[in-house]
């Protein structure tokens, strides 16, 4: 290797001094709690209905009116979206739980009833209309008996009604929901499914029909759905989202669905098994991480202790998981301030996860415990699980497994679970080309993050060709072939995406793109072949590797220089070879939209470039990365 030079930015300084003023964030503390003995059945289940219990009357009682409603509740913006659908879901859900329709000295039944009538004047879709369903559920399906029904007049039941309109986010004339992603066809066909079952929607031939459009791609023979039809995106939503056309077509007795979607359901927890961390974690790749990941444990496991023939490992196990995703969703609760510590530095999340949602947020994963809680200790109580081990057995993972492959596209996750190296990596189409949450990266790996939602080179490279436009190896792929024992995968790129351009669209740049990823002991190497079919300048070439890590040196041997990071995953070791020259350089994010990463921060990042690389016709032009994990903490 030719080392053009080496540069360390001033930033690098100043981060290294911001770190020493802000100090650990307390989600990073949370991130690396565990057990380290059994926990008692007994044990988890008082400590998280009494942590409950008590914040949700703290955030109830806040609450003075809502008319008009606040704007802060305990210094948490409630201006956002789906603010009151998810807090009415969580005040129904500890009332019906908790066994009493009083909750911090008030009635809880009327106050659902307003929220309610609050989010159906103001318009409330989605998510607002399937958490008041789920509220007015926890207080009987039958409505001649349902306090909250019964709290309202002839006139607001009107109102509310319109809450539980499926044509408020689906088209049926379409049959497409409206500007939305795929996975909200689960959302519109629950809604759909609880406002027939409460007999307010008596049109069964249009839930039927909506019911059977949410789960086609499951009933046409697919394991994974396409969140964005026909491009190809694939994340931790096709989780979630056969789970809820599970729970509509099996609320109104939909039997041939449920059948249907039970192939998919067995490969997904199979997938979602081999992908979670031994702390509890799952996806770790896509738009819903962080908090989100760990809620999605909770859920998962509560499903499957519903569900024993989908369960891809012992209830125990699963319990274990639990525990420790628990651990780390407590830890990460700040008791002073009565919210999760979603905004502290380092901390990313996506545009969704905003700060006028602060509250939304808090309450969206309040009744996901609450309801997750309460299912999964009576699966244990059934099955006579008393005792919880410190940790989950998790065996050895080295496989990939496609989403799709077609003539077009091959998309798809390798999964790797081994010694030191522990990290899913998707070949998939992100929501724009580029993106850091969706490229071919190896998430999850110790010492490596991307920083969220940025258009960011995060270990895949993009290039400037002389059109002035900047390109990169993603939208899925051309062709993946996979090896037998899962050590090794290779992937091409004939396609190339674009970044500015829409999401799934590719581009013949003249370039083919061949990466070899290999596992060698705790190291993973990466060896990408460009080759062109005619003579192609690229104006710059570069690519980051992103850390947690807060300290880095260097060493040389030769002309071969390897980064040393060291951090609170542990270390991690890159180096970098190429067929041409290139600079390399380190810089300290600080507290800027590159260190923001879903679990911790991202303090340096690792840079590799070159200035105008000749590429001659069939000529191969290859660049090796090897990433070693030495240790683990």
């Amino acid at each position: 290797m030719n080392v053009r030079s080496i540069k360390f930015h001033l930033s690098f300084v100043v981060a290294s001094f911001l770190l020493v003023l802000i100090g650990t964030p307390k989600f990073v503390s949370a991130q690396t709690t565990t057990a380290s003995s059994p926990v008692q059945t007994s044990a988890l289940r008082n400590e998280v209905r009494d942590f409950m219990a008590k914040e949700v009357a703290v955030h109830f009682g806040a609450i003075k009116t809502l008319d008009p409603p606040p704007d802060r509740v305990n210094g948490s913006i409630t201006t956002g979206e789906y603010t009151w659908g998810s807090f009415m879901r969580v005040v129904a859900a500890q009332s019906d739980i908790g066994g009493s329709n009083v909750i911090a000295g008030r009635n809880t039944a009327r106050m659902i009833a307003e929220m309610g009538l609050y989010e159906a004047r103001k318009g409330g879709k989605a998510f607002s209309q399937l958490y008041a369903a789920q509220a007015l559920r926890h207080f009987g399906t039958d409505l001649s008996k349902n306090a909250v029904w019964q709290s309202m007049n002839d006139a607001e039941r009107k109102e509310w009604t319109a809450l539980l309109d499926a044509t408020r986010i689906y088209d049926p004339v379409k049959r497409e929901v409206i500007n939305l992603p795929e996975n909200y066809l689960g959302v519109a066909a629950r809604i759909a499914a609880y406002a027939y079952e409460f007999g307010v929607m008596k049109d069964r031939a249009f839930l039927d029909s909506l019911i059977e459009r949410a789960a086609k791609q499951f009933t046409d023979g697919a394991m994974y759905s396409d969140d964005d039809l026909p491009n190809g995106r694939y994340d931790r939503y096709s989780n979630e989202y056969a789970r809820f056309c599970w729970f509509a077509a099996d609320t109104v007795g939909r039997k041939d669905i449920v059948d249907k979607l039970r192939p998919s359901m067995k490969t997904q927890m199979k997938l979602w098994w081999d992908l979670v961390s031994d702390k509890g974690y799952g996806y770790n790749w896509g738009r819903s991480q962080g908090l989100v990941s760990y809620l999605d444990t909770l859920e998962i496991v509560a499903f499957l202790g519903d569900n024993p023939e989908f369960r891809p490992a012992p209830l125990a196990d699963l319990a274990s998981l639990y525990n420790l995703a628990w651990r780390w969703i407590r830890s990460g609760y700040i008791d002073d301030r009565h919210t999760f510590d979603l905004f502290s530095y380092g901390r990313g999340n996506y545009a969704y996860i905003s700060i006028q949602r602060e509250f939304q947020q808090i309450s969206t994963s309040f009744a996901k415990v609450i309801v997750a809680h309460d299912s999964f200790m009576k699966a244990l109580e059934r099955e006579k699980v008393t005792n919880i081990p410190a940790k989950p057995t998790l065996e050895n993972v080295t496989r990939f497994e496609f989403f799709e492959a077609t003539k077009e596209r091959a998309t798809g996750v390798w999964l790797v679970r081994r010694g030191n190296l522990k990290f899913a990596l998707p070949i998939t189409v992100g929501t724009k080309p580029g993106i850091s949450d969706y490229l071919a990266a190896p998430y999850g790996l110790a010492g490596f993050a991307n920083p969220v939602e940025q258009v960011y080179p995060a270990m895949v490279p993009f290039i400037e060709l002389e059109d002035g436009n900047t390109y990169v190896a993603s939208e899925g792929s051309s062709q993946i072939n996979r090896s037998k024992d899962g050590q090794s995968l290779r992937v091409f790129w004939r396609k190339w995406g674009r970044v500015g351009s829409k999401s799934g669209e590719r581009f013949d740049i003249g370039i083919t793109s061949e990466v070899f990823w290999q596992i060698n002991g705790n190291k993973l190497e990466r060896i990408e072949t460009l080759m062109a079919n005619k003579d192609i300048k690229i104006r710059r070439w570069w690519l980051a590797i992103p850390s947690t890590a807060d300290r880095t040196r260097l060493e040389m041997n030769g002309q071969t220089r390897t980064d040393i990071f060291e951090g609170r995953e542990g270390i991690l070791k890159v180096t970098a070879t190429a067929d041409w020259p290139f600079a390399t350089s380190i810089f300290a994010s600080g507290d800027s939209k590159l260190s923001k990463g879903v679990l911790m921060a991202i303090p340096l990042h690792l840079i590799y470039s070159a200035d105008d690389l000749q590429l001659k016709t069939s000529k191969k032009m290859t660049w090796k990365l090897d990433l070693e994990v030495s240790k683990l903490n």
